[in-house]
């Protein structure tokens, strides 16, 4: 099992395929692991692709375990936010040898997306931004994953304070928008992105039309999010990366 240690981190990854580097941010809000790419519980197949798979024969796909989800077990600093995960994500890619790389993120992915474009402007070529997620009407959502959070690594290490989860909370949902950057960060984000976007509380369809209207170099693929779309939605995001990616 790769594990990539950092200072105060082990952090579980994968690498499938061959080519230009693609880092994956999978769905699952703080619980953002790799098996969410995957098959459900009941071993259905999820309303979007599996990137692993989908695009492992054009590029090197890399997934991972963000810190404290799946198999990565990471401490909990009341600074800690998203600045923490992105020293991640350049790591893992410092790791692996690469220089550019593409990302794409479901669901709290697209933040990370976003993080990353700040943290390495340079690096990034594109991003695709699949159901990201926003604060429209839904502060409850974050309040209860925090909270998820917190029991998660207070199982684990009682000796992180509940003051620490909540500075962290504050840290990672107190702002608004896509709560990583700001709306004048996407306004001025040249990076090429492809955005899926999303339509329900988590994921408000408000906020992909906001990224949609500020950014300026972005792509719209609007129905990507069921069976029947399914290969157009790899067909398009192949495309898009491959282009972006020369």
């Amino acid at each position: 099992m790769p594990i990539l240690k950092r200072p105060d981190a082990d952090i579980h990854y994968e690498v499938h395929g061959k080519g230009f580097p693609l880092l994956l941010y999978a769905p699952g809000g703080l619980r953002s692991s790799i098996e969410f790419w995957g098959p459900g519980a009941d071993g259905a197949p999820r309303a979007w692709m599996d990137p692993r798979t989908a695009l492992a024969d054009k590029f090197t796909v890399i997934s991972m375990d963000q810190r404290n989800a799946g198999k990565s077990v990471a401490d909990v600093k009341a600074d800690h936010g998203w600045h923490t995960f992105a020293a991640d994500h350049l790591a893992l890619i410092d790791h692996l040898g690469f220089g550019r790389f593409a990302v794409m993120g479901g669901c709290i992915g697209g933040s990370y997306c976003f993080e990353a474009i700040e943290q390495a402007p340079d690096r990034v070529a594109a991003a695709v931004l699949q159901n990201p997620i926003g604060l429209w009407e839904n502060r409850d959502t974050w309040d209860a994953a925090v909270l998820g959070y917190g029991e998660t690594v207070r199982a684990r290490d009682p000796s992180i304070s509940e003051a620490t989860i909540q500075s962290f909370g504050r840290n990672m949902f107190g702002q608004d928008f896509v709560f990583s950057v700001t709306r004048d960060f996407v306004r001025n984000c040249r990076t090429p992105l492809l955005l899926q976007p999303g339509t329900d509380k988590p994921h408000p369809a408000h906020t992909s039309d906001e990224i949609a209207a500020l950014a300026p170099n972005v792509e719209v693929q609007k129905d990507w999010r069921a069976p029947q779309f399914l290969q157009e939605s790899i067909k398009r995001v192949r495309t898009f990366l491959k282009k972006h990616t020369q």
